[in-house]
């Protein structure tokens, strides 16, 4: 890892943390183990109050500490990191994370070898079962949601060859910075969840490719930064799917997303009444009608938003330079049918 060299690193590591002390130096140490060492490390706190940054500046000093006096979402908080960052590539890193030691050399090999593509995915196992995956990059709902591709099946191989993916999940994501010079940062409005879906979207739409770097394995804890049901999460992942939705999905696909939207909720109703799926979780630890409520309370803060999300799309619009079979044929690939929604966690 390079520390206080004049030059430029290849690689600029942006961690971003709130309340995450425990975390910390599992995260930052397996770092420390990469063979790829022309990096630096720019590690966001977002007001902590657990003695985070201090932790930081104690036991990691050759790291960038960033103190900023709020929380500003996961959204906020690297895009702070974005404009210290000074190196050729930006590597996103949860700090619920370890990350193998060939992760960035893995990375970085394959950008190097593809100047058509902006972004990467890692292959991200689960910590706790390394046989489970979390995700390999991100799939698409016809309505706006997102999930992560292959979550929770068994690791036997089936997403070993390198190949094309959407766009990567945020928790271990690679991006050639002159691409984020080119299309902007992520949307602090979604302040976290679907920010990443949001960024890889408008890349896509500009005409960059993404790869999955299966060799680039990371070890992700679940929601330890975050509670996985919580009425929080839940309000920002329904409002913020239907800003992407607006935003970026062709007209006639956004004129008949109520249709998928309608078949998603029936799904997960069924998984909240019968304990199936992250609704069903939902739902043991809060009630069903708490989840209605959460609902009407997105759908109305997403809709309040409309005018600035308009100005959004016609922005995105002026930018994109994909056509639209293009465009179809990454929803067609990468889509995902309601189930995969509504009745898996």
């Amino acid at each position: 890892m390079e520390n206080g060299a004049s030059r430029k690193p290849i690689v600029s590591v942006i961690i971003v943390n709130w309340n995450g002390r425990h975390l910390l130096d599992e995260c930052l140490g397996s770092l420390r183990a990469q063979r790829f060492l022309d990096f630096e490390i720019i590690f966001v706190d977002n007001g902590s109050q657990d003695g985070s940054a201090e932790f930081v500046r104690e036991r990691y000093p050759q790291v960038r500490l960033v103190q900023l006096s709020e929380n500003r979402g996961f959204a906020g908080g690297n895009n702070a990191g974005f404009r210290l960052a000074t190196g050729t590539y930006v590597a996103l890193l949860n700090n619920d994370t370890k990350t193998d030691p060939g992760w960035l050399e893995q990375l970085v090999q394959a950008a190097e070898a593809n100047p058509a593509e902006g972004m990467w995915a890692s292959k991200i196992l689960s910590y706790d079962d390394p046989g489970v995956i979390d995700n390999v990059g991100l799939l698409l709902y016809r309505d706006g949601l997102a999930r992560g591709r292959g979550r929770l099946e068994r690791d036997s191989g089936q997403f070993d060859r390198e190949a094309e993916a959407l766009f990567p999940s945020g928790c271990a994501a690679l991006y050639r910075k002159a691409v984020l010079d080119e299309v902007g940062l992520f949307d602090e409005a979604f302040f976290s969840y679907a920010d990443d879906v949001d960024l890889g979207l408008r890349i896509r739409l500009a005409g960059w490719g993404c790869r999955y770097v299966p060799t680039a394995i990371v070890y992700h804890k679940y929601s330890a930064s975050s509670s996985a049901y919580s009425p929080m999460k839940a309000f920002l992942v329904e409002r913020n799917r239907i800003w992407v939705l607006l935003k970026y999905y062709p007209a006639e696909l956004i004129l008949v997303s109520p249709y998928y939207t309608f078949k998603r909720l029936l799904l997960q109703a069924y998984g909240g009444m019968t304990g199936r799926g992250a609704s069903g979780k939902f739902t043991a630890e809060h009630s069903f009608f708490f989840a209605l409520a959460i609902l009407f309370r997105a759908w109305v803060a997403a809709l309040a938003a409309l005018p600035r999300i308009a100005g959004e799309r016609r922005t995105a619009k002026r930018m994109q330079r994909i056509r639209r079979f293009e465009l179809y044929r990454l929803f067609r690939e990468f889509g995902m049918p309601a189930f995969e929604i509504a009745l898996k966690e």
